[in-house]
């Protein structure tokens, strides 16, 4: 899988799955690819039936009751 810039014909031969954000400025780029990715985290989570709001392994001092 790869996240590429629309466009771009060469990754899409080389990976499986791409994932495509709008083409901006390389400065950008994490910033615009963040919430496609967040949500591709949510939806593999949600498929393999993990508690989103309580992950494991996380660090008490991160979470707040």
């Amino acid at each position: 899988m790869a996240v590429v810039t629309t466009g771009d014909t060469v990754m899409e031969q080389i990976v499986d799955d791409v994932l495509c954000i709008p083409a901006t400025d390389p400065l950008f780029a994490g910033i615009v690819a963040i919430v496609p990715l967040q949500m591709l985290s949510y939806l593999i989570a949600a498929e393999r039936g993990c508690d989103i709001d309580k992950p494991r392994n996380l660090a008490k001092s991160v979470t707040v009751e």
